[in-house]
């Protein structure tokens, strides 16, 4: 093992025993409570909240995924990211005081229990629970494995091992100190790791803008293929150029509503100045939303790489010293890993509480052995989905996490959205979920529309069977005073 392995070997042991150790904190924390260790007890300030937003929703995607979108086809996909930094500061300040003082009042830990209460609760509530949190947990097991896949293929680049073992590494102090900590740790750890995130992005812009000469740079991606740069139709999100766009509304929607991400709403301080977060999300989220650029930087200087999904790896392995490329591969693991984190909280919370509460209308939060069960799940979901990814057929990252959190997004949006500001049903909020997720998820496999079409169009024929099977059923609503009045 040469002197720059050893060093790379050196940081991991080292950010790795920080960040177990910030989990040890948090879950000091946390008291011992169920509540703690689904919502963080309520606590995230402005910079915390902002900073686990912004390292949940570039992270991955941002960091591996999207610059092999960009390297495979081409500049529309810088477009399309960076609308990610503006729709997450509007979800920011136009959403998020909902859905955090309707939670709070109802005492909500998870977005399956806020969709149960909200329309009613009762039986048909926990109805609405379990399903709610079988799609939770069915959907962002799809993303969690393209997570794990990201994180150990790079993982194992920069340390000189296979992607088992890599994997194996990430995932199991992701399950150490989510587990310790729960949604407390998985923040403070998020907050940390964005710093290490926009840190790397201003080197990586440095290094590729000092480089190469733009002029030099254009016409070697023209002369590769003119569509990289003037493209005539918008793939991989549509026919049209314009289909770019769609981004926006997707990931707004992707911020406002679904659970791994409208979970950080729910756990903001009831005092917190949603404006101060707002303004750090759209500082952050527009230096990340630069990244892609490496997906073009490495298509003009390696046009014909196998595997698109390797251009940040390639990128850091030829382009950057030895040990700016550890110091750098280590920021991009850590954004990896708290996209990772966040699903494994949220898909263990869906399991170990909603499901839980779902199937016994005698079950309570923070009853006699239920923080055991959260922790368990973190475990037991943890290996699953490492197991999955294994031995899982070849896929394409960015593909399959927007399979995953697209589906659920088009089974939420009813439930979630709508529902703050046009009350419906729980059989409108059930029919909702289940149309959504088999509209979306048939486009997504297959039919040939583009990867946002699917979601999108799953969304709005959603939206439209909340509404009107609401309109068709008795609409029972939760009132401050405990109460479910029928309407």
């Amino acid at each position: 093992m040469d002197a720059y392995k050893l060093f790379n070997w050196g940081l991991l042991i080292l950010t790795f025993g920080f960040l177990i150790y910030l989990g040890y904190l948090s879950s000091k924390m946390m008291a011992k409570s169920e509540g703690g260790f689904l919502v963080a007890g309520r606590s995230l300030g402005a910079f915390v909240g902002a900073g686990t937003i912004v390292a949940t929703g570039f992270s991955g995607w941002g960091f591996m995924g999207s610059p092999g979108v960009v390297y495979q086809f081409g500049a529309v996909e810088v477009l399309g990211n960076f609308f990610f930094a503006p729709a997450m500061m509007i979800a920011v300040l136009y959403f998020a005081r909902f859905l955090q003082s309707r939670a709070a009042d109802m005492g909500s830990n998870t977005i399956p229990e806020y969709i149960a209460q909200i329309h009613g609760g009762g039986g048909m509530g926990r109805l609405v629970q379990g399903v709610a949190a079988l799609l939770t947990i069915v959907l962002l097991l799809v993303f969690l494995v393209s997570q794990i896949k990201a994180v150990g293929l790079l993982g194992a680049s920069w340390l000189g091992i296979d992607l088992g073992p890599s994997a194996l590494l990430m995932v199991g102090v992701i399950i150490i100190y989510t587990m310790l900590g729960g949604l407390a740790a998985v923040a403070w750890t998020d907050t940390v790791m964005v710093c290490g995130m926009a840190l790397a992005a201003v080197i990586i812009l440095i290094q590729m803008l000092t480089s190469v000469d733009l002029g030099e740079w254009e016409s070697s991606l023209n002369a590769i293929d003119p569509e990289l740069l003037n493209p005539t139709q918008g793939a991989p999100y549509g026919d049209s150029p314009w289909s770019a766009f769609l981004v926006l509304p997707y990931a707004f929607l992707f911020a406002a509503v679904l659970p791994y991400m409208a979970i950080r709403f729910m756990a903001m301080r009831p005092d917190v100045k949603l404006h101060k977060v707002g303004v750090y999300v759209a500082i952050l989220g527009a230096l990340l939303s630069l990244i892609p650029i490496v997906g073009l930087y490495v298509r003009m200087q390696m046009p014909d790489l196998a595997d698109p999904d390797n251009a940040m790896p390639v990128y850091l392995e030829h382009y950057m010293h030895p040990a700016l490329q550890g110091i750098i591969t280590l920021f991009i693991i850590f954004a990896m890993k708290s996209t990772a984190n966040s699903l494994l909280h949220t898909v263990a919370s869906a399991t170990s509480h909603d499901l839980r509460m779902a199937l016994s209308s005698e079950a309570r939060v923070d009853s006699k052995g239920a923080l055991f069960i959260n922790r368990t799940a973190v475990v037991v979901l943890g290996v699953i989905a490492l197991l999955i990814m294994l031995y899982a057929p070849p896929f394409m990252l960015s593909w399959l996490g927007i399979l995953g959190s697209g589906t659920l997004l088009a089974s939420m949006i009813g439930p979630v959205f709508i529902s703050t500001f046009w009350q419906g049903s729980a059989w409108g909020a059930l029919i909702a979920m289940l149309i959504g997720f088999v509209v979306s998820g048939y486009m997504m496999l297959f039919a040939n529309v583009g990867w946002l079409m699917g979601p999108l169009t799953g969304c709005l024929v959603s939206s439209i069977c909340y509404v009107s099977v609401s309109l068709m059923t008795p609409r029972r609503t939760w009132q401050k005073t405990s109460t479910c009045l029928t309407e």
